[in-house]
């Protein structure tokens, strides 16, 4: 069996569910209207019977007249067969959003004097908009409609959708990164547009209820109706919006089961009178005023769908009723037949007959994992977490804030693209947790006068000491500097007592396959307040740092009251650590080396850490284990499941014949649960720790490590549901009496 839950980007996943419930929309909408009238009643007759959602939706009119969309073939523009609908849908399931870079890029639609006769209209567009904008009316319960609190300037007028649709999500959409490629100068995009031939997304309608949840999405591409005619791209949609309406009631993209809303109010004015004959056909009512501007309430984002997928055939929920293993309650599938197929796969140990038992006992520590001491708790590591709205709700959307979401940066945000050097001139401000800020007041606190006392075993301790909040989210971010700490400050002592670790003065520490924890470099800074007496040195290695970041090096260093951080000439920075610090102290300095570990070269560490690791999910761990084998350094691990350690310790049986501790929960965990697709495993980023167990150097190749215990036994035949079960006891007993 293979999991990706916690390893593959969530706007991967999120493309995925977009195209596969668009497709299937595209099929559906096709049968239909190549079918009776009598197709159409029947539906509008089952919709009627739906249950009512409370929630308002949003029919979201979105044009777009500047932005077109080149698929490529790899780094060169142009049409091609590119990436591939079965790796993009899952069968070779990408894991990093980087991977679509090469194959998807936008380009602008606009050359010469057309982009200034659009700019005029844009601008014309927002004044009429900003004299016509309405509210929607409130209903005859009394409940008003959610109204918009954004300003015209603020909404998106017609003639800038870009962002609408990097909201919405959409797989094109999926490379953040690509957005700076495109802002480059007009001659190149002009070069590309005659090279890559890019389609045109020229309207999209969105259907979403009012806390931003995607409940279904019509794409209209050149040439489709409706595309033509009208400026605004609006004419004639109201027969596939009327489609759409329908698909996403009997169908929600969205988790929950099929229902109709409450109330229906649209984001534009002509469809909203072409839809009013035709929406009280389903028993929803429609707003009397159709939507004027974007934000249907303060708080929308568009929400981490949380719509499953069949481990086996990897179907959606939208799709088919997807139900757990009755054993293990682990496993998601869709029917008897993919749980048969799966029980059954060859070699054994990759069937689910092997990993039931197993995985049943992981099943058993979602309590533990979830005790944290956060008032937050219960809403983070709930199956149904929305994370986007949790973030959005206490203003987290800006800063590192945005590497953990689907959120685009908010306003006055500095901008980077993903893997990019951290820029420490963003940092002139003299805050060293400026990037760890939201919209509100500070999240962190003036460090404490004197340094800590004791070690800190917990995020209770820890908050104490630093005057954190339990309601903080802080810990989110600082996840990466504390399990650091626990490392060093504990596990090293417990598992290699011989290193004396805690009287060293200074320690270089190589944090292996860096990917998302360089992305928050900054938040490394916690490691000078806790261990203030200790020279750090972290060395971030990976092939998948960035190559301009390739042999760079900076300090943060503490002077008195002021740090100064310094990343080659030109640029510096001074921070202010708000305290003056008594006795001796030291700095932290920050390397980058962008390549795989065992192509590095120079001194050896005193300690290797890797951050939700997955040896089983990179071809280069095979060689970079044999490397750290070589070295025999201390080398500890974190995974987000205790499946992703399990078979971390086979990766390293099979490329050095040696093994990993048992795995123990990681105290300083993120408190966020992971999205899982496939399964209802509680996956938490830096949930797990383990070290290496390395191969005696005489040894005769039996492994060293020490193993865990013995499985349950492995069922001869997959579980049957519990309601085929009791037929076949009444079968049993009919034919006994008749015997």
């Amino acid at each position: 069996m293979e999991f990706v839950s916690g390893y593959r980007d969530e706007f991967l996943d999120f493309a995925a569910l977009l195209f596969g419930w668009f497709r299937k929309f595209v099929a559906e909408r096709g049968a239909a209207a190549a079918s009776v009238d009598g197709r159409w009643q029947q539906l509008e007759t089952q919709i009627r019977r739906l249950p009512q959602d409370p929630a308002l939706w949003v029919l979201h009119v979105l044009p777009n007249h500047s932005v077109g969309i080149s698929l490529g073939q790899g780094a060169e523009p142009g049409p091609g067969p590119g990436l591939g609908a079965a790796r993009l849908l899952g069968d070779e399931p990408p894991l990093h959003l980087r991977d679509l870079s090469p194959y998807v890029s936008f380009v602008s639609l606009e050359e010469g004097e057309e982009e200034e006769e659009e700019k005029e209209e844009e601008e014309e567009n927002v004044e009429e908009e900003g004299a016509d904008m309405e509210k929607v009316e409130p209903e005859e319960d009394g409940e008003p409609a959610p109204v918009s609190s954004e300003t015209p300037q603020e909404a998106n007028p017609p003639g800038e959708p870009e962002e609408a649709e990097q909201d919405a999500g959409g797989g094109e959409d999926g490379c953040r990164e690509d957005r700076a490629e495109d802002e480059k100068g007009p001659e190149r995009r002009k070069g590309r547009r005659s090279e890559a031939a890019p389609l045109h997304l020229s309207c999209l309608l969105l259907v979403t209820d009012e806390h931003g949840t995607i409940l279904g999405i019509d794409l209209l591409m050149d040439g489709a109706q409706g595309s033509a005619g009208r400026v605004s791209g609006t004419e004639n949609l109201a027969p596939r919006a009327y489609a759409l309406l329908c698909h996403s009631m009997t169908c929600p993209m969205g988790s929950g089961d099929p229902r109709k809303p409450r109330q229906l109010t649209v984001g534009d004015a002509q469809l909203h009178r072409e839809l009013e004959s035709l929406v009280p056909r389903l028993g929803v009512k429609l707003a009397k005023t159709p939507m004027r501007t974007w934000g249907p309430q303060p708080g929308f984002t568009f929400a981490s769908l949380r719509a499953r997928t069949c481990h086996v055939c990897h179907r959606h929920s939208f799709e088919v009723k997807l139900t757990p293993c009755p054993q293990c309650s682990a496993v998601l599938y869709c029917g008897e037949a993919c749980l048969r197929a799966d029980w059954q796969r060859c070699p054994d140990d990759v069937s689910h007959r092997f990993w039931c038992p197993r995985l049943a006992a992981f099943m058993e520590r979602a309590g533990e994992l979830a005790t944290l001491p956060f008032t937050y708790t219960a809403e983070v590591t709930s199956e149904t977490f929305n994370k986007e709205a949790f973030l959005a709700s206490r203003g987290l959307t800006r800063g590192y804030w945005t590497q953990l979401s689907m959120l685009i940066p908010g306003p006055g945000t500095p901008r980077h693209p993903w893997g990019s050097t951290p820029s420490l001139s963003l940092l002139l401000g003299g805050d060293p947790y400026q990037l760890l800020q939201g919209d509100g007041p500070a999240l962190m606190p003036p460090l404490p006068p004197d340094p800590p006392r004791g070690l800190f075993g917990s995020w209770q301790d820890y908050y104490t000491w630093r005057g954190l909040s339990l309601d903080s989210p802080v810990a989110v971010l600082l996840t990466y500097p504390l399990t650091v700490y626990y490392v060093i400050t504990h596990l090293v002592p417990q598992s290699f007592p011989e290193l004396n670790i805690q009287n060293k003065q200074s320690l270089k520490i190589h944090v292996v396959e860096a990917g998302k924890e360089f992305d928050l470099v900054m938040v490394f800074w916690e490691l000078l307040v806790l261990l203030p007496h200790v020279a750090l040195e972290l060395q971030f290695v990976g092939d998948g740092l960035p190559p301009e970041s390739d042999q760079q090096h900076f300090t943060l260093q503490r002077n008195g009251p002021e740090v100064s951080a310094r990343s080659g000439p030109g640029v510096s920075a001074r921070l202010n650590s708000g305290t003056k610090e008594k006795g001796g102290h030291r700095d932290l300095q920050i390397k980058v080396s962008a390549r795989p570990y065992h192509l590095l070269q120079g001194p050896k560490p005193d300690l290797v850490i890797g951050f939700n690791s997955g040896f089983g999910l990179k071809d280069t761990w095979l060689s970079s284990l044999p490397r750290l084998q070589s070295l025999r350094v201390p080398a500890f691990f974190t995974e987000s499941s205790e499946y992703g350690c399990v078979m971390d310790d086979q990766t390293m049986a099979v490329a050095t014949g040696g093994g990993t501790s048992p795995p123990q929960p990681n105290p300083f965990r993120s408190p966020f649960r992971l999205r899982a697709g496939d399964n209802c495993m509680p996956w938490y980023c830096n949930a797990f720790i383990f070290h290496l167990v390395y191969k005696p150097p005489q040894g005769n190749g039996a492994r060293p490590a020490p193993r865990p215990a013995p499985p349950a036994p492995t069922p001869a035949a997959p579980p049957v549901p519990a309601r085929r079960r009791r037929g076949e006891k009444k079968l049993r007993r009919g034919a006994r009496r008749r015997r």
